[in-house]
């Protein structure tokens, strides 16, 4: 009898002992709720610093934003240029802001007052735009280069003004740099290009996207009266890296704006969620 209730003890003993090392069904079960539990939290944190007005500061997603034309120089009071208004890429930086998000604007020359709260740095030539870029890119979660950067600029500038005289007059026109394809393909941040076609908008957006390793292209037919550039309206398509396509329909600009700010926000939320999972 003794001995009996003494090899029982010694078991019951034993059975608590490994209880308490090596936790049961029921401890696991509510180890993997809080996993998941913390997962949710981590998620409902990013959802909300993408999607929704951050709570502070620091929670807030960097948008680095490139908006207008630039000027190339043909001597001291004539320029190359476009027709960009800059209205596109002015309407999503303010569309940036009121989601509550930061916003570094790299501005070629416009008529547009500045949105309040972005950060503006105005540039003229596709050089100065090229040297803002890399020197703001580092510092952002996504950069939407939106601007319409000269494909070309002349080969000398005059010193002074080109006098009229009889005769034809040429000039030599070289490439500007290419601020997409300069940027590093290992970077950290989200790329967005812009893609202003007249014909084989689709065709001509996918090339840009492999070409210059963008993340996404926006595209638009610059050849429509009703829309795209100097218009206040604007009809695009957005193509991802992984192959889906998407339409915004023509809309005013600031509409276009807010749903590319959602589309864009999906984007970095995904990212991010995948980083910590």
């Amino acid at each position: 009898m003794v001995a009996s209730r003494h090899h029982r003890k010694r078991r019951d003993i034993e059975i608590a002992r490994r209880r308490i090392h090596r936790p049961g069904r029921r401890n696991a079960g509510l180890r993997l709720r809080r996993t998941r539990s913390s997962l949710e939290s981590r998620r409902h944190r990013i959802s909300r610093r993408i999607s929704a007005r951050p709570p502070g500061k620091s929670d807030r997603v960097r948008f680095l934003i490139t908006a207008g034309p630039t000027r190339e120089p043909l001597d001291p009071v004539r320029y190359l240029s476009n027709r960009s208004s800059g209205k596109m890429g002015y309407a999503i930086a303010e569309a940036t802001l009121e989601a509550g998000h930061e916003v570094v604007l790299i501005s070629g020359p416009v008529g547009i007052n500045r949105p309040r709260g972005a950060a503006v740095i105005p540039i003229s030539t596709s050089d100065e735009m090229f040297d803002a870029v890399h020197q703001q890119a580092r510092n952002c979660d996504i950069l939407v280069m939106c601007a319409a950067v000269a494909d070309y600029k002349p080969a000398k500038v005059s010193k002074s003004k080109i006098k009229k005289r009889d005769g034809n007059l040429s000039f030599d026109l070289i490439p500007t740099r290419d601020i997409l394809a300069s940027l590093p393909k290992n970077r950290k941040y989200i790329v967005v290009g812009f893609a202003a076609e007249t014909e084989n908008v689709e065709t001509n957006a996918l090339e840009k996207l492999r070409e210059k390793n963008c993340d996404i292209v926006v595209a638009n037919d610059v050849s429509r009266a009703d829309s795209g550039m100097e218009s206040d309206e604007n009809e695009v398509t957005i193509l991802f890296r992984g192959g889906e396509i998407k339409k915004i329909s023509r809309a005013p600009k600031k509409i276009v704006a807010r749903e590319l700010i959602k589309i864009f926000a999906n984007v970095c939320e995904k990212r991010l969620t995948k980083k910590i999972a």
